[in-house]
């Protein structure tokens, strides 16, 4: 009798697990500095249903792209976005696979490419809500904010079976599929936290505004043993994923509301001023709010574009 009430408690505990991280990506869409970008470069695509709780979305190059060699230098921004990324770039010319992991970033990052060589390259990356990296993972997050490894340190399974397939896969909507079956095989529900997840939930809820003394009395937790877990399975405390989750929110709101409204957006996000969330903004952003709405939009007409052709 014991016993089935033990397998029961562990039944009904990995489905409330199951549960909260299913509601996650339902409640919370973190963006880029550029939404819209759309190009033979770069595209965004969603992932299966299976895999959306975890996976914010699959990016990279459609095929490989013959790059010209060229020294004019293209610059772009990446901003914090509360994901991590697995990327991986096929070299075709040169029969080369270079990958890096992404840690979770807290600030912005300006990014320079330009080829002194002639390549055919094809990449392709898989972006992770950050709370949810710990279920693929074989490491634990600490130590991987502002971070970048290979990606065989904490996913050397699922490094070793996609290198298998990159080279022989070259069409992008080939490859997601093989890919999701990877991930599906590799995911291990043992290393999710209920504590965290119940913790990410309430931040996002809050729209990144609870405050973490509210946050540890709702989950009767200590400070300490709260910021342990969320470096051990976010990679940063929740007081500073809290404050990029707010970000990101003002950020959706920038973008996607056609009224946008600056000192709705103060009460709306506990802001104590439109001064305060200024330099918020800027501090996470690098640019004010209308330069930073400028950059997202540039081009937005061939974007709309490439859209309607596919």
């Amino acid at each position: 009798m014991l016993l089935r009430k033990k397998r029961l408690h562990r039944a009904l505990e990995l489905i409330n697990r199951r549960l909260f991280c299913m509601k996650l990506h339902k409640i919370y869409n973190p963006i880029i500095a550029t939404p819209f970008a759309c190009s033979d470069n770069y595209k965004e695509f969603i992932p299966c249903d299976a895999l959306k709780p975890y996976i914010r979305c699959f990016w990279g190059t459609k095929k490989p792209v013959n790059q010209e060699k060229t020294y004019i230098k293209t610059n772009g921004i990446v901003i914090p976005d509360t994901c991590m990324d697995i990327i991986f770039h096929i070299d075709f010319t040169n029969n080369r696979i270079h990958n890096s992991f992404c840690g979770i970033n807290d600030r912005t990052f300006s990014t320079t490419n330009y080829n002194d060589t002639e390549q055919t390259m094809f990449s392709f990356a898989i972006r992770f809500y950050a709370w949810s990296v710990p279920v693929f993972s074989e490491e634990k997050m600490c130590d991987t904010r502002n971070a970048h490894f290979d990606v065989g340190y904490h996913f050397s399974k699922i490094k070793k079976e996609m290198e298998t397939i990159l080279f022989e896969v070259s069409d992008i909507y080939e490859l997601i599929p093989k890919v999701e079956k990877i991930l599906i095989r590799n995911y291990n529900i043992k290393h999710e936290n209920t504590l965290v997840l119940q913790a990410v939930e309430k931040i996002l809820r809050s729209r990144g505004t609870l405050l973490v003394g509210e946050l540890k009395n709702n989950l009767h937790i200590s400070d300490r043993q709260l910021e342990r877990l969320f470096r051990e399975h976010v990679g940063v405390t929740p007081k500073s994923l809290a404050a990029m989750v707010r970000y990101q929110y003002l950020w959706n709101d920038i973008i996607f509301c056609e009224q946008f409204d600056i000192q709705d957006a103060v009460y709306k996000y506990g802001y104590s001023d439109q001064a305060h969330l200024y330099h918020d903004f800027k501090k996470y952003h690098s640019m004010n709010i209308t330069d930073a709405k400028r950059y997202a939009l540039q081009n937005v007409e061939k974007i709309q574009e490439s859209y309607s052709d596919l």
